[in-house]
């Protein structure tokens, strides 16, 4: 028995054929997919050029630095379509009706394209973990420069920032939607205050500061004003922060929920909860990311039967075209479900699991038929 099982699951010649056909459509598709996203958000990037010193040259490597990210989002799409334009292309040779006739059941045909699609789909959750990450978080340094200048970032030590006479360190930022609006907060923020001679007079250390209104405010602060002589701390629930930082500044260089790795998300997450916060998109990011790979794999699984569509009639154009707008509704279908469970408090777990979960149904019902 395991014997016959081992010669059902090896890979054979006919696996090689598809996997070849695939693969070409894929990349191909892929390419061009990544590449017009890039176009066009390289356009949209040179109407800022000459403004605060932004030049041609950190607008092109401002685009370089965001394409592992852009590729990591557009696989999925690549996927489905270059499946699809493969398995279109072994129907229009009658290499598919060969294969079927030498008794091939579309689920092993469909294993095979399956197959191929998660060994480049460990590739990319590996970019999507260190590359596409590293590199949006160097390329958001860029905007926040040309916005004014007066903010930094520096790995292993948080954002630093100029505001008159005080120098301002947070190790984190967070950013969250308040009313459909992203809002960001700092935490463990560090205000160092000098005076004309360069020399330190105040410390002030703060779990948190938030935006109220207009205006900051800082939580938990332990203020320390410091003289020649003596320093004398005092310790705040809440304090007034008046501080010239620029919220747009700041939330543009804070790296989107879900352009994070893993690692940074569980700390994100670790953090709010420690706070005592709701971890909301975080912990949606988390497990958005967690479901990524098998999401890709079921999707393309549900989508092939449309060009096995080609073997008893015309029209995979056509085809192609239907499955690729169902592929578009399921995603927008699967965002609407997330959103809606967060909403009313459903476990982030429980909504993200929902949509493979579905997929996984419709294809064990289509192969169970066919």
């Amino acid at each position: 028995m395991k014997a016959g099982f081992l010669q059902r699951v090896r890979i054979k010649r006919a696996d090689r054929l598809i996997a070849g056909a695939v693969l070409g459509g894929l990349l191909l598709t892929w390419l061009v997919l990544t590449g017009l996203d890039t176009f066009i958000q390289f356009a949209n990037q040179i109407g800022d050029i000459g403004h605060g010193g932004y030049t041609l040259g950190k607008a092109v490597v401002y685009i370089l630095l965001t394409v592992p990210r852009r590729a990591y989002q557009w696989f999925v799409f690549a996927a489905l379509i270059g499946s699809l334009v493969g398995v279109g292309a072994l129907a229009a040779s009658g290499e598919l009706t060969a294969l079927r006739a030498a008794g091939m059941s579309k689920l092993r045909i469909s294993l095979s394209v399956v197959g191929l699609v998660a060994l480049l789909m460990a590739g990319v959750f590996a970019m999507g973990e260190t590359a596409a990450p590293a590199g949006e978080q160097r390329a958001q340094d860029l905007p926040v420069q040309r916005n004014g200048g007066q903010l930094q970032l520096r790995p292993g030590s948080g954002r630093w920032a100029r505001d008159g006479d005080d120098v301002i360190n947070a190790k984190a930022a967070l950013v969250h939607v308040v009313h459909g609006r992203p809002e960001v907060e700092l935490a463990d923020v560090r205000i160092f205050g000098f005076n004309d001679a360069n020399e330190l007079t105040s410390f002030r250390h703060a779990k948190l500061a938030t935006r109220e209104g207009k205006s900051w405010v800082l939580h938990d602060v332990r203020d320390t004003r410091i003289s020649p002589t003596a320093a004398v701390s005092t310790t705040r629930a809440r304090q007034a922060w008046d501080t010239s930082l620029d919220p747009a500044v700041l939330e543009a260089s804070v790296i989107h929920p879900e352009y994070l790795s893993l690692h940074d998300l569980s700390l994100n997450i670790a953090y709010l909860r420690a706070n005592r916060q709701n971890p909301g998109e975080y912990l949606d990011a988390w497990w958005a990311r967690i479901f990524y790979p098998f999401d890709t794999l079921l999707l393309v699984l549900c989508a092939l039967p449309f060009g096995f569509g080609a073997l008893r009639s015309g029209g995979l154009g056509k085809r192609l075209f239907l499955g690729v707008i169902v592929a578009i509704a399921w995603y927008f279908l699967e965002r609407a479900v997330v959103s809606t469970g967060t909403v009313f408090g459903a476990s982030a777990l429980v909504v993200n699991l929902i949509p493979p979960l579905v997929l996984l149904a419709i294809a064990a019902w289509y192969y169970r038929r066919a």
